[in-house]
């Protein structure tokens, strides 16, 4: 009786599977069988009726691939070949000193105030820094805009941020922001957390920015712990003011490139890209004569702070964590190094083991964000997420409609969404970034709010390749803001070049040079591909229908000629 039972569960068991793997089979294969129409049909000349044109609701497939992954773990950020960097910078600064002459088309309407010409001598980013599109006012924010309100009776828990073992010690250390205290008395961490909004992590003018980036490369290291469920190794920093910071080691010199044969998905992570990164998408500090302002360089302000940092593997590591797994694994090399390896699913092995110059690394820190308990995020699969296969493709490498589907999806039919995954596309293609496979937003705000950039370290992995697929969501959406476009127009002439700011920004890093002279010229040539995708989508659909103009009503001063 009793093996019969087992008889009876095993072929139960069997029955499912099987019906299991059917239904996945057939999801796959409706999609397809849905897009084959009567003009499909073999001996069938005749055009589709009107109403085929119309456009229709995405299938099931789609809509499963473009759901929200809200249940998922959000992620966070957040020596030797320096000097070779220094060496290869000084040699290309000497061969390109001399600068092309040609005027670049005008972005100064008739009738609108013109920037004054800068002068030879004048830094790109102070010339910058003069031109209208980077004066422009923010938005004005209403109390559901900002991510905190300071009048709360919210209490920030520094040390519970990410960290599930602290969330059961005793919170004598939590800080309660009620307006009671000056905010000059708050840690920078904190400020930079309750200046978040509904259109950016950071205002242009706030000054906590410069401050907290000087607090992750000088605050005293007091807890040091491996960042769980990561494919490549990770740390997360506590400091003495109790805020806390992701930190990934170099494993590349600035000047190596990915090599050839690696898969998008195994290659590294980079500590100089996530700097980078931060550098691309932000504004830095600049002081003029009258006043304290800031440049921005693409505006978006969608980056956590990160700032490069020199680590002393034993003192600020070893000696601080108490993380067993992370602490066995550290190890003197032959070559008298200290070594560590930790635990992850690529390169945590003694074969790729990180060395220290005897003890000294460099890393990347990047400032996190809100705790979860505190700002809820939803994490979001991107429409175009590669397949993450040796051999698969992705549905939008083989369907050149893909983007009418998406834009009948939900968030992407209706709001500014689509037009952030622009932004977003621009941004990676600049880096060379291919693994953008998720995207976070604030729950508060739901989906009238920015894409946040968190997790850049696999760009700035080629600069004698351009990844042309990077670009597709734009090539094929044909959208774009018209603020993103001007400012990347902008970026193309000559007196606010592209690499010559992102080499001014990056110098202010404590371990500059960050990034290998090919890198920043690649930016250049990337950058023309990008305005040259728009120029075609402009020249098929025009300009209304690709340049989305963003600008608010009577203060769009700045124009285009077409």
């Amino acid at each position: 009786m009793k093996m019969l039972l087992v008889r009876k569960f095993r072929v139960l068991i069997l029955m499912v599977f099987l019906v299991a793997c059917t239904m996945h089979i057939m999801i796959d294969l409706l999609p397809r069988l849905e897009r084959r129409g009567p003009e499909s049909r073999p001996g069938c000349s005749c055009p589709p009726p009107a109403a085929a044109a119309a456009p229709r609701w995405p299938g099931k497939h789609t809509l499963r691939i473009l759901q929200d992954f809200s249940a998922e773990p959000a992620s966070n950020l957040s020596s030797q070949s320096r000097e070779a960097a220094e060496r290869a910078a000084e040699r290309a600064a000497g061969g390109g000193a001399a600068a092309a002459a040609g005027r670049a088309r005008r972005l100064i309407g008739p009738g609108a105030p013109r920037p004054p010409p800068p002068a030879r001598s004048a830094a790109p980013l102070a010339a910058l820094f003069q031109h209208p599109l980077y004066r422009a006012a923010p938005p004005p924010l209403a109390d559901g805009d900002l991510l905190f309100n300071v009048n709360s009776d919210i209490r920030f828990n520094p040390r519970a941020a990410e960290q599930p073992e602290w969330q059961n010690e005793d919170h004598h250390e939590e800080f309660l922001p009620t307006g009671e205290t000056s905010i000059d008395s708050y840690p920078n961490w904190l400020k930079f957390h309750i200046g978040i909004n509904r259109y950016e992590l950071y205002s242009r003018d706030n000054p906590a920015i410069e401050a907290l980036l000087q607090d992750l490369v000088s605050q005293k290291i007091t807890s040091v712990a491996m960042k769980s469920g990561g494919t490549q190794l990770k740390l997360i920093m506590t400091f003495q003011n109790y805020g806390q910071a992701l930190f990934k080691p170099m494993k590349q010199t600035r000047e190596q490139e990915t090599p050839p044969d690696f898969f998008y998905f195994s290659d590294y992570e980079r500590h100089n890209a996530e700097i980078a990164a931060f550098h691309l998408d932000r504004q830095v500090e600049w002081i003029c004569i009258k006043r304290k302002g800031e440049v921005l360089i693409l505006d978006f302000r969608r980056v956590p702070p990160v700032a490069g940092r020199l680590v002393n593997m034993t003192r600020e590591i070893r000696d601080v964590t108490r993380d067993k797994k992370l602490w066995r694994t550290f190890f003197i090399s032959p070559a008298n190094n200290i070594c560590f390896y930790g635990e992850c699913s690529y390169y945590c092995s003694t074969e790729h083991a990180l060395c220290g110059k005897p003890d000294q690394i460099e890393g990347s820190l990047a400032a996190f964000l809100p705790d979860l308990s505190l700002a809820k995020r939803k994490t979001w699969r991107n429409p175009w997420r590669r397949s993450y296969h040796k051999r698969k493709k992705a549905e939008w490498e083989v369907d050149p409609d893909y983007c009418e589907e998406v834009k009948q999806t939900p968030p992407y039919d209706s709001g500014t969404r689509i037009l952030d995954i622009m932004d977003m596309t621009v941004f990676d293609f600049l880096m060379g970034n291919m693994d953008r496979h998720h995207y976070e937003t604030f729950e508060k705000f739901g989906n009238e709010t920015f894409i946040i950039h968190l997790d850049n370290g696999r760009g700035f992995g080629k600069y004698s390749h351009d990844e042309l697929s990077i670009l597709v969501p734009l090539n094929q959406c044909c959208r774009i803001r018209k603020s993103t476009y001007l400012r990347l127009q902008l970026l193309a002439k000559e007196e606010y070049k592209l690499s010559l700011l992102m080499k001014e920004s990056l110098l202010k890093d404590k371990i500059a040079p960050i990034l290998y002279q090919p890198h920043l010229e690649a930016m250049d040539r990337r950058l023309r591909i990008v305005l040259k995708a728009v120029s075609d989508c402009i020249e098929k659909d025009g300009y209304d229908s690709v340049v989305e103009n963003d600008f608010n009503t009577g203060a769009d001063t700045v124009t285009t000629q077409r």
